[in-house]
């Protein structure tokens, strides 16, 4: 009997090995198909982890990041082949994508100061592969309406996407921490905090006020706004560390890669380290496990108000996990959930997939204990858009036009687009700004015939700006209570791209 367990044993231990080193060959022959790295994928600037950070200063991290962008021009600008030295590559010198061309560097941390006294503070927390460039217009609003604000550039951001090999999500979190400190030394402790985290950084947001509910040293924030926010992220995540084994052997490099794409975007990456999609596993993971203990413990009845913008349709987060993993656990705390719905005027019938659910299907029965906004049609034969409005505790809806509409050629929003208004001189879908970042990729037509441009035809399908941002605008001034904004960018305040030094 033991002689038939043990062969049992060995052949189940040489299958599961088959399957195993079948697997490592499938994915190194998967990697080896994608295109060469280069030096924006092998170079990874020292950022300051979790530990330094937590004893850093919002200087110290200033004069660090100085120090990350002035190593670019050695370690990536310099280094790069004739094929690599065209326009649309933002890590050509002379690129006209190259941020450090441009007057005012998004890439980078800033603090927007008002005229007189703060009468709060703000920060704002961009999303993985992002840059602070994805809030600046929220930033803004807020500025003008006598806040100040931290605009945090996220460990592993900005620079080259090979900063995401080598960084955890508790570095993002403590350079959360390290911005929520600054923000707080320069409002003072009696004024009102509020955090703006947008994808990565709604989690980020989400994750430290949960922290703070039990840390007396950590500052609690008084409103939280979720905007697309990683509450819980794609299946394939999970098995990233896996995927990326064999990227230990020096041959094997571009197993560390889920993408290896062209960068033309100056302000986010394009390529996709598979770190970045493990680290989003850990920290979802670890938020939704911190969300439901402290559910279970009734520990959730002090966290702020949330504020939640969410597309119906998401391919980078999951909008079932926004509504199921956070919202079914708040406490009746004055939240709110608002979710674009798809335009279902345009008719693509049986062309819809399976995951382009109606709201009733993501939501639970009514009531609920936070108020819902649903931005849809007015009726189904109309571009014109209304908010459907179910109270906390409700079990009707009300039915408020917007004086807003669809785009015809836009079927839903997306993950990208509900932080751009529709003028945003990179995103927008009617670049109306005076700043030229290079190019327009919300504006830009895909229709014509395949191979002819430089870049993939989906990405510049997807939609980047929102058609109801102004909608937006004001739901952020009613849970913050603000003013109208202006645009100037007066008294901003941090290392300027032009203390950079430029390449040859």
């Amino acid at each position: 009997m033991n002689r038939t367990v043990g062969k049992g044993l060995r052949l189940a231990m040489l299958v599961m090995a088959v399957v195993a080193l079948t697997a490592f060959a499938l994915r190194i022959y998967d990697a080896q198909s994608k295109p060469d790295l280069s030096p924006w994928h092998t170079f990874v600037p020292h950022e300051l982890d979790a530990y330094e950070l937590d004893a850093a200063s919002w200087q110290d991290y200033l004069l660090a990041e100085q120090a990350l962008f002035a190593s670019l021009p050695d370690n990536v600008y310099q280094r790069l082949d004739d094929a690599e030295r065209v326009a649309d590559n933002r890590y050509f010198a002379d690129s006209p994508l190259n941020a450090s061309r441009f007057e005012w560097d998004w890439n980078r941390s800033y603090v927007l100061e008002p005229d007189g006294e703060p009468k709060g503070a703000a920060v704002m927390l961009h999303g993985l592969t992002d840059s602070p460039y994805s809030l600046r217009h929220i930033a803004r609003l807020y500025r003008d309406a006598g806040f100040v604000v931290v605009g945090l550039r996220l460990p592993g951001h900005g620079t080259t996407p090979g900063a995401l090999t080598n960084v955890t999500w508790q570095d993002w979190l403590a350079a959360t921490r390290l911005a929520v400190r600054e923000a707080k030394r320069l409002s003072g402790d009696a004024a009102p905090l509020h955090l703006v985290g947008y994808s990565a950084g709604g989690g980020l947001a989400l994750k430290y006020a949960l922290d703070a509910l039990g840390n007396v040293e950590l500052a609690r924030p008084d409103r939280l706004t979720l905007i697309s926010p990683m509450i819980g992220v794609a299946g394939y995540a999970r098995f990233a560390g896996l995927a990326g084994l064999p990227a230990i052997f020096p041959a094997f490099a571009k197993a560390a890669w889920l993408d290896v794409l062209p960068e033309y975007n100056p302000f986010k990456y394009n390529s996709f380290a598979l770190n970045a999609a493990r680290q989003s596993y850990l920290f979802t993971s670890a938020l939704q496990e911190q969300i439901t203990t402290l559910s279970e413990r009734g520990g959730l009845q002090d966290l702020p108000p949330l504020l939640t913008f969410q597309s119906l349709v998401d391919y980078t987060v999951s909008t079932p996990a926004v509504v199921d993993a956070l919202y079914a656990h708040l406490p009746a705390n004055g939240s709110e959930l608002v979710l674009f719905d798809l335009n279902r005027v345009v008719d693509f019938g049986p062309l819809l997939g399976a995951h382009a659910k109606s709201p009733a299907d993501l939501l639970p029965p009514m009531p609920r204990r936070y108020r819902t906004t649903l931005i849809g049609n007015a009726s189904p034969r109309t571009l014109q858009a209304a908010a459907r409005i179910t109270e906390a505790g409700a079990t009707d809806e009300q039915l408020t036009p917007l004086g807003l509409a669809f785009p015809r050629e836009v079927f839903s929003l997306s993950h990208v687009a509900l932080p751009f208004p529709l003028s945003d001189s990179l995103y927008g879908l009617q670049p109306e700004e005076p700043e030229d970042y290079g190019v327009h990729l919300g504006a830009l037509s895909v229709r014509g015939e395949r191979g002819v441009l430089l870049v993939n035809m989906e990405a510049l399908q997807r939609v980047t700006s929102n058609p109801f941002y102004s909608y937006l605008v004001e739901r952020l001034r009613e849970h913050g209570g603000y003013r109208r904004p202006n645009s100037g960018l007066s008294n901003t305040r941090h290392l300027p791209a032009s203390a950079l030094p430029l390449p040859e």
